[in-house]
């Protein structure tokens, strides 16, 4: 089986080890709009737009980098948990592994056509930030829950 584009089996436990408490952490400072004074740095940004401030091309800017750190953090160990390759990968695994991102990529794509008909303004914007990561989170869900049954019906539950 070519598994070339999936990453080795030791890696999933590092991924699951960063992914759940960064996706918390994260949506908890997204609700409590938590900002520790800490993280704020000046930072290289482009097309810089303050709020009563000068637009700039390219500058430093001052910014909070506590979600892009955690959003950064999410990506990568999501990317880990979604694409590391199974102990005992073969053409099934790798077909319920793309079914599993096809159901995601569906679903996350519908329901950013039901927030451009129904949604607006800052909700819009909300579910747009969380719309960069549904698509992850929907293919982890529906890609664990169908490994689980599968291993469940050939008893090789781990």
């Amino acid at each position: 089986m070519n598994t070339k584009y999936l990453f080795n089996a030791r890696y999933r436990s590092l991924g699951w080890a960063v992914f759940i408490p960064a996706s918390i952490l994260g949506c908890l400072t997204l609700i409590l709009e938590w900002e520790p004074a800490f993280f704020d740095v000046k930072v290289l940004g482009f097309f810089i737009d303050e709020v009563f401030g000068v637009e700039k091309l390219v500058g430093l800017t001052e910014n909070n980098i506590l979600n892009e750190i955690l959003g950064i953090l999410v990506i990568l160990s999501g990317l880990l948990v979604a694409f590391t390759r199974e102990k005992d990968e073969d053409e099934l695994i790798t077909k319920i592994r793309l079914e599993s991102l096809v159901w995601a990529i569906y679903w996350n794509y519908g329901i950013l056509i039901l927030a451009f008909l129904f949604l607006y303004d800052l909700t819009f914007y909300w579910v747009m930030v969380f719309n960069m990561f549904t698509v992850l989170f929907l293919f982890i869900i529906r890609f664990t829950i169908l490994i689980q049954k599968l291993r469940k019906t050939t008893g090789n539950e781990e």
